[in-house]
C-alpha cells in the first residue's frame, strides 16, 4: 500500500508549491486527528461488550439498527463491522505516513495488506447491512451507502493490481482514492457536526430524510474524493494559480474537519464514554 505524496516543492519559483504541501500536510494531519478521535471512540464504545457479548450495550447510543433481540446472525455481524472499523480507521492513517514506507516497508506492506482486506469485509459488510438487514431509514442513505461501497471495491482492486505490478505511483494515488472514500463513515459524521455548527442543523430532517441529509449520503465520500482527485492533479507542471486555489480548497477543508471533528467528539462520542 502507499503513502501520500507531500513534497511537491521544488525550483526557485515554489511559493504556489509550498503553499500546496503545507496545505496538504494540514489537512491531513486535521484528518489524522478526527480519525484518532473516531478510532478511540470505537475502541472505548464498542470493543468492551462486542468482546464480551453484551451485544445490547450499544443501544446506548442511538443507531439505525444496533442490537436487535432474536438476531445472533446480524447482531454477530454488526459486531464484526464495528470491529473492523477501527482496524481500517487506524490502518489507513499509518499507510499515508512515508516515513514508516521509508524504514519499515516491512511493516508498510503488512499493514496494507491488512487495510485492504479490511476494507473489502467493511464494504461487503455495509451492502449486506444496509439491503440485507435492513440498516437505513431513507433511500438516499441506502444508495448513498451502496455506492460508496462499490467504490471501495473498485479503488481496492487497481490499487492492488498496480501494487502487483510494481507499478507504485499508480498504486499511490488509487491507495489515495481508496482511503478518501473508505473514510465516508466518518466524514458523514464530521460533515454533520460542521454543518450542525455553522448552519444550526438547517436541513436535517428527523429521519434522515432532509435536503441536507441526501446531500450528505452521496457527498460523504463523492466530496472527499473530489477533493483528494484535485490535489492529485495539481502537480508540479500546473499553473501557479491553480496550485494556489487548491491549496486554498485543502486548507479550508482542514479547518472544516477540524470543527466537525471537534464538534462530533463533544456532542456525538465523549458523552457515551
Amino acid at each position: 500500500m502507499a503513502t501520500i505524496d507531500l513534497s511537491q516543492t521544488g525550483g526557485k519559483r515554489a511559493a504556489p508549491r509550498d503553499w500546496l504541501r503545507l496545505s496538504a500536510t494540514l489537512c491531513f494531519l486535521s484528518i489524522a486527528a478526527g480519525q484518532l478521535l473516531f478510532t478511540a471512540f470505537i475502541l472505548l464504545f464498542y470493543y468492551p461488550p462486542s468482546l464480551s457479548g453484551d451485544f445490547a450495550a450499544w443501544n446506548a447510543k442511538p443507531l439505525i439498527k444496533g442490537f436487535v433481540p432474536g438476531d445472533p446472525g446480524g447482531n454477530l455481524f454488526f459486531a464484526a463491522h464495528v470491529l473492523m472499523a477501527a482496524v481500517i480507521t487506524f490502518g489507513g492513517l499509518v499507510q499515508l505516513i512515508p516515513a514508516i514506507r521509508g524504514r519499515w516497508p516491512a511493516v508498510h506492506r503488512w499493514n496494507g495488506r491488512l487495510y485492504l482486506l479490511s476494507a473489502l469485509v467493511l464494504a461487503l459488510g455495509g451492502l449486506w447491512l444496509t439491503w440485507a438487514r435492513g440498516t437505513w431509514l431513507h433511500w438516499a442513505g441506502a444508495v448513498g451507502i451502496s455506492l460508496d461501497a462499490l467504490l471501495i471495491l473498485l479503488f481496492g482492486a487497481l490499487a492492488w493490481r498496480d501494487a502487483r505490478a510494481r507499478r507504485f505511483a499508480a498504486h499511490r494515488r488509487w491507495t489515495l482514492r481508496l482511503f478518501a472514500v473508505a473514510s465516508a463513515v466518518w466524514f458523514m459524521r464530521v460533515g454533520y457536526m460542521a454543518w450542525g455548527i455553522a448552519a444550526g442543523g438547517a436541513g436535517i430532517g428527523t429521519a434522515m430524510d432532509g435536503p441536507f441529509d441526501i446531500f450528505l449520503a452521496f457527498a460523504n465520500s463523492l466530496l472527499p474524493l473530489g477533493v483528494t482527485e484535485l490535489y492529485l492533479r495539481t502537480g508540479a507542471r500546473s499553473k501557479p494559480a491553480a496550485r494556489s486555489a487548491v491549496a486554498v480548497v485543502l486548507a479550508t477543508s482542514a479547518i472544516v474537519i477540524l470543527v466537525g471533528s471537534a464538534g462530533a467528539w463533544l456532542m456525538m462520542w465523549r458523552p457515551y464514554l
